[in-house]
């Protein structure tokens, strides 16, 4: 850290408590005019929400940047600008801000799907009393494609509702102390089985579209598809083909196109439920985002190092993007 290196942040300096003395911090959250040269950043916090547009544009221009920071768990957003950047620049995300409040919603998700809630706030729009049996989520198989922490923890909080089984999905075949982890190889033998698929999986060039015709054909007649990951990790036509059948059910946070158009027949799909992206952006962010960033600089600024490195430019991963 050089006596002229800046840090640029998404929020006002002085609101993070715990920031290390010595950078200048400078405030920018995505305006059209940055807030100092961007030649003089050496560690950049992308914007939040803000999307991939913003979080790319001051890439080309940040020549002595060392570390660019996301606050999302995925990096997609960043991606296209990786190439722009000089080698060994380390790229974080932001692991152990948002699972509690996406696994959360991932719950609610499940719930709201099985029990009927949409139907329910319907009903009472009109002052209609709408009995009848629901699904519970006792006693079901639920298989969770992307077993890292937001995975890890959204098995949290199911493991209180007396699931006859969990069975967990990811890249590579593993061990943990709950149990085996199954490779992605093994998903056509294992989604006819689970009668909910939750999607926590981060957008690659492997999961792109993962969720294609194919794979929702080997879901179980009434199957609920979840999706907190992110939108184009389905087919968005393969989808509408099936809840429109009614052979399964869909509870989406992302979407592919996202935001979705008004006119989008998702909106009007028989058994789909959407919630606008929300996973993240709750009270629990804003504390763990601080906390992370505070530690994440103070690490910086004493040369330790850094959490949360998923890649570092100019080598075998960032070329495997």
């Amino acid at each position: 850290m050089t006596a002229t290196a800046d840090v640029w942040l998404p929020l006002p300096a002085e609101e993070i408590e715990g920031l290390p003395e010595g950078p200048r911090y400078r405030f920018w959250d995505g305006e059209p005019d940055f807030p100092a040269d961007p030649a003089d950043c050496a560690y950049y916090v992308v914007p939040y929400l803000r999307g991939s547009e913003v979080a790319v544009r001051p890439l080309p221009e940040m020549t002595s940047v060392r570390v660019v920071q996301t606050l999302s768990a995925g990096i997609d957003h960043v991606e296209p600008g990786i190439g722009l950047l000089p080698p060994g620049v380390r790229l974080c995300n932001a692991r152990g801000v948002h699972e509690a409040s996406t696994a959360e919603l991932a719950l609610t998700l499940v719930l709201a799907s099985l029990r009927g809630v949409p139907d329910f706030v319907r009903a009472q729009d009109k002052g209609e009393w709408r009995g009848g049996f629901r699904p519970a989520l006792a006693d079901r198989t639920v298989l969770i494609l992307g077993y890292g922490s937001i995975g890890s923890a959204v098995e949290d909080r199911l493991e209180p509702f007396e699931l006859a089984r969990i069975v967990r999905v990811a890249r590579s075949a593993r061990t943990t102390a709950r149990g085996p982890v199954h490779p992605i190889t093994d998903l056509p033998a294992l989604l006819p089985d689970a009668d909910v698929v939750v999607l926590t999986t981060p957008l690659t060039d492997a999961t792109r579209g993962l969720v294609d015709g194919g794979f929702l054909a080997r879901m179980k007649d009434g199957a609920l598809l979840v999706n907190v990951a992110r939108g184009p990790v389905v087919d968005t036509d393969a989808l509408l083909a099936e809840v429109g059948s009614g052979r399964l059910t869909a509870a989406l946070d992302v979407t592919d196109p996202e935001p979705l158009p008004p006119e989008h027949p998702l909106w009007r799909a028989p058994g789909v439920l959407i919630s606008p992206h929300v996973g993240g952006p709750t009270s629990a962010f804003l504390p763990r985002a601080k906390r992370l960033l505070a530690d994440q600089l103070t690490r910086f600024v004493r040369r330790e190092p850094l959490r949360n490195v998923i890649l570092t430019t100019g080598t075998a991963d960032d070329r495997a993007l």
